[in-house]
């Protein structure tokens, strides 16, 4: 990246949009607007309703966009969902430049021979996470950059998703006037806010609880091996709050942001509000611990879930970072205790330490921020200044011809390559 860049990230779930604009500057992230928008065309993760969605996105942008005064072009995007699957890969290359030091080209092509692998033709490669980089034999680095070599490898982990998902949150995006700077995995995003180095080289479970679904990602020996989506979340304990107090899905969601509590023991019996109750001209009189016997049981589901999913996923002992949890409905007073006692393991909550987004929520959108700073090549800035001059297509017409110019010269050095080689 550049020494001083501004990053846009667009994290889109079931219940909110979110749109997250950092200023990175050598290395350290600074958070400078925020816009947020209910979400009404997303079931689950999954995009229901293109218009609605594209709505949601266009008035959060409209609000970050208002907080700085700047025009937002380009965005960085999170995925997830049941589709998403790992597949493990090694791509080999020979180092092309003749003094044999590995640069930025290398490890493109190394990274490019990975993605060489077949996947069914309704998936579509979204990243490749290297795991190692091998040099002439010698494993274990993370890297290669500046090394001398021969015989560039890496092994890595292929992260694929569903064409259809994948071409409907493209599709969205471009209509809300956006482009999409990068795709990346949300649970990966999400690890670098959430996690710690010796977490994830340990062994540690992100648990992102959100409104429409929950995601189990173990994390060993410092990479992703394993990941996985439970279609229940926030939505169904307003969905149990609306039933059990007969009232409207609205009035269920009010209450749970504002007396929620995922354990019994840690709700307030002498915490008491009305509720607007559906069919009947009185209100209900509620006290939090009446609330805490709605939600106490769906939560306990969800741990129940994920340690279902933990196991089949192949661990079945002890986890020895335990489990860490993030995503809206991890902010609920509560459930990180409800957590302990069902995981019988440490949990402990994590959230961004950012003014204005310290919430469990905003982990996925400020991860996004964070990882695309680590993993994106110098570019533009994504956000221009309103007062600034327009700025004319041309150079962005230069910058693919000299891209195009630059991946020609490098496919001719490995046809040299190759007929020296032959």
């Amino acid at each position: 990246m550049n020494n001083h860049d501004l990053l846009v990230s667009l994290d889109i779930g079931t219940s909110k949009v979110r749109v997250i604009i950092g200023e990175v500057h050598n290395g350290s992230i600074n958070i400078i607007g925020v816009g947020t928008a209910e979400s009404q065309g997303i079931n689950k993760g999954a995009i229901v309703d293109i218009d609605q969605t594209v709505l949601a996105i266009r008035e959060a942008v409209d609000q970050a966009e208002r907080m700085v005064d700047v025009t937002i072009q380009d965005v960085f995007v999170g995925i997830s969902g049941n589709h998403i699957e790992l597949v493990m890969s090694q791509g080999v290359v020979a180092v092309s430049s003749e003094n044999k030091e590995i640069g930025e080209e290398d490890i493109y092509r190394v990274t490019e021979a990975a993605k060489v692998i077949s996947i069914p033709p309704e998936k579509e490669i979204i990243d490749v996470v290297p795991i190692e980089y091998i040099i002439d034999g010698l494993s274990g680095v993370s890297d290669p950059r500046g090394m001398i070599g021969i015989r560039l490898e890496m092994e890595g982990t292929i992260i694929t998703g569903s064409k259809t998902i994948i071409h409907n949150l493209y599709r969205c995006v471009e209509r809300a006037g956006l482009k999409i700077a990068g795709f990346y995995l949300q649970s990966l995003a999400a690890s670098d806010i959430a996690l710690s180095k010796d977490e994830k080289n340990l062994g540690v479970v992100l648990i992102d609880m959100g409104a429409g679904s929950t995601t189990v990602s173990i994390f060993e020996q410092g990479t992703l091996a394993g990941i996985r989506s439970i279609p229940i979340g926030g939505d169904y304990i307003t969905s149990d709050i609306a039933y059990a107090l007969r009232t409207s899905t609205e009035e269920a969601r009010r209450l749970q942001m504002k007396y929620g509590c995922g354990m019994i023991e840690q709700a307030s019996p002498s915490e008491s509000f009305k509720v607007k109750r559906i069919g009947s001209n009185s209100d209900l009189e509620c006290s939090q611990i009446d609330l805490a016997h709605v939600i106490e049981p769906r939560v306990a589901e969800i741990f129940e879930m994920i340690q279902a999913e933990v196991i089949d996923l192949g661990y079945h002992g002890e986890i020895p970072a335990g489990y860490v949890l993030t995503g809206g409905v991890a902010a609920m007073p509560g459930v990180v205790e409800l957590a302990r006692e069902e995981l019988q393991a440490p949990a402990r909550v994590a959230m961004p330490d950012y003014i204005g987004v310290r919430d469990p929520a905003f982990t996925t959108g400020v991860g996004l921020i964070k990882y695309a700073s680590r993993h994106t090549a110098p570019r533009e800035p994504m956000v221009i200044e309103k007062e600034a001059v327009l700025v004319s297509s041309k150079p962005a017409v230069k910058s693919q011809t000299k891209s195009r110019n630059k991946s020609e010269g490098m496919i001719d050095r490995v046809k040299n390559w190759f007929s020296e080689f032959i």
